[in-house]
Parts: C-alpha cells; structure tokens; sequence
C-alpha cells in the first residue's frame, strides 16, 4: 500500500466513548420507554461516537457519485450496453435521475465524479478524476494494475477532503458503472466464503441464461487471477472497478475526517467489505442503507456484520437507498435534539418494582 494511502489511514479512530455513555444517558431520560425507539437509538448513539455530539446535526450533506466502464461487459453480462454509463451521468448533472430526485427532497447535494469512464466527457459540474478509460476485460486477466486501485482509492479520499473543506458533513455513496454488480459479486467472493452463485445477482435484470452465463464469467475472472484474500488492493486490482475503488476511498476517507457515511446498495456495500477489510476501524462510521433486491446482498451485510435500516426492494444504486436512509439519520437526531427529558417535561419515569 502506498504511503501516501498509509499516511491517511493511519489518521481513522476508534468512536468517541464518551460522547457514546452521554448519549446512551441522555436517551434513557427522553420521554418514551427504554429501547422503544429502536433502530432510531441506536443510529443517534453511533452518530454521538461519530462526532463527539450528543445531539449531532448535519445540515451539509452529499451524494458522491463514482463512475467508471467494466471491460467484463464485451462478455454480454448486462441487459444494457456501455454508452448507458455516459448518459445516465449527463442525466445525473442535469438533474434528472432517481437520485437527483430523492436528494432534493433529502435536503442533499449530488456530486458526480469521472473516474474511469470509457469516453470522454465535459461538463462544468462534472468532477474530472479519470484513471483509465474504463477497466479491462477481468474475464481474461487483471482489471487493472495494482498501482491504478490504489489511485482509485485515494481519488476517493481526495473528493471527501475536498468536500470536508466545503463543510459537508456526512456521506452518501452512489456509483454508476454499466457491469458493476458482476465486478462486485466478483469482490466479494474473493474475500469471504460466500460463492459465486449466491452473490451473483440479475444485477439489471438479466434473464435466467444471461444469469448462468454471469455466473461462468465470475467463475473465470476468480480462476483466472486469483486475487488475494489476504491483500484487499490486490483483489480490486485484479476483479474490482475504478469506481468501487473510488467508493472505498470515499468510506475511509469519511472515517479519516470524522464524518458518518450512508452506504448504498450492493456495490457501495463490495466497496465497504473492501475498506473494512483494509482499515476495520472505518466500519465504525458506516450506515448501511438498506438491504436490496439484489440477491447476494443480505449475505454481503452478514460478512460486513452491519444491519440495514430499510428494506425496500431497490435495486437501482446511484445512491438512491443513501439518500432514503438520510430521512431516518435526520430523524435520529432530531429526536436526541427535541424530545424532552422526563424531568424538563415533569412526567414520572419508570417505577422499580419494589422486593420485600
């Protein structure tokens, strides 16, 4: 690992644990039952960890959108075809997208970044950080060097710094990447046990014998460059994506600076099996959104050992999931923020029962 890459990481720390016993404190005396708030609790007391808050509040907020070509795609494991990635960014940058939607109403900002799309684009707002023009064909070896994962990861810590400077708060992950379910489903059996066939998923909603074909691909990218377990860089080298590498730096790069970060779907999570497997600290500062339709996900947030929050179905990414979740983390807050203390609103807490 680069030192550049090493330097930032070795900056992640362990949640604040006394901002976590002031917050476990002061939810015990809010005006409702012990535990009857739920995940809400829960959430509100990992984002006093988080950022050392009690009554934590993000009003500046993005989505980051990586985008970046799999070369996997000449082997027909998608029901779309490439150009798709450029339009559904000039969509993103214009406004018109699910995510743009759901963001607006979110109070959210979306930010897209280029980081290895196939063609070349130009656009005021779009964030120019192109690696490579797309990966190659990990079917028939590497998906890149070593050298350009690990750019991609510090592309990704360098968004969120920048961002950071801007004074954004918390993180959303969204990604865009015509074959990226297939790179992702690839990730995540290269480091743990699940198998091929339980990760890998219609992704855009490929037919039963596109799915079997997938399936072969998968199975041949794994053989043929049996990446490291063991090293999680080598694994995005070899079956990864430029935008998944750019989604792990976007997760460490939260966690480096202090900041919560709201993980999408299947493949923001690949990308947060990654940096959890080359930082475990950054898990500490990871929401996962939701659990999707697509197939290998609850079993990827069993190995990422983290529960998702909503259950919708989804299976769009871009970081439409993210953004729904960020209703729940505002309420979260708003609740540690507004409700009143039995004492402030002097109503009786909870008797003891008495023993004789």
């Amino acid at each position: 690992m680069s030192q550049e890459v090493m330097e930032r990481i070795g900056r992640i720390r362990g949640l604040d644990q006394a901002a976590i016993q002031a917050s476990k404190l002061h939810i015990s005396n809010l005006t409702v039952p012990p535990g009857s708030l739920g995940k809400l609790e829960s959430m509100a007391i990992q984002l006093a960890g988080i950022t050392g808050s009690v009554k934590p509040s993000f009003d500046h907020r993005e989505v980051i959108i990586m985008a970046g070509d799999h070369g996997v795609c000449v082997e027909g494991i998608s029901a779309f075809p490439q150009e798709v990635t450029p339009q559904m960014i000039h969509n993103f940058l214009a406004g018109g997208a699910a995510v743009n939607v759901l963001a607006r109403q979110a109070g959210a900002e979306v930010v897209c970044v280029d980081i290895g799309v196939n063609s070349d684009l130009s656009h005021p707002d779009l964030l120019s950080r192109k690696i490579r023009y797309g990966t190659a064909n990990m079917a028939q070896g590497p998906a890149m060097t070593y050298e350009e994962a690990e750019q991609s990861i510090l592309v990704g810590m360098q968004v969120v710094e920048d961002a950071v400077k801007r004074g954004v708060q918390l993180f959303i992950t969204g990604e865009m990447g015509i074959g990226n379910t297939t790179a992702s489903s690839a990730v995540i059996c290269a480091l743990s046990s699940i198998s091929v066939q339980d990760a890998v998923g219609r992704g855009t909603g490929i037919d039963d014998s596109r799915l079997l074909h997938k399936i072969g691909v998968v199975e041949q990218a794994l053989k043929i460059n049996a990446p490291d377990p063991r090293n999680p860089i080598d694994v995005l080298a070899k079956v990864g994506g430029l935008e998944i590498g750019g989604l792990v730096g976007v997760i460490l790069g939260s966690a480096i600076n202090g900041c919560p970060v709201i993980i999408d779907g299947f493949i923001s999570s690949a990308a947060a099996l990654l940096a959890k497997a080359i930082c475990p600290a950054s898990a500490d500062y990871m929401i996962v959104s939701h659990a999707s339709h697509e197939q290998g996900h609850r079993l990827l947030l069993q190995e990422l050992g983290l529960r998702p929050v909503l259950e919708l179905d989804l299976r769009i990414g871009e970081g439409t999931g993210g953004v729904l979740c960020l209703h729940l983390v505002d309420a979260a807050c708003r609740i540690v923020s507004e409700m009143a203390t039995f004492e402030s609103a002097g109503v009786s807490g909870e008797t003891k029962e008495q023993t004789k």
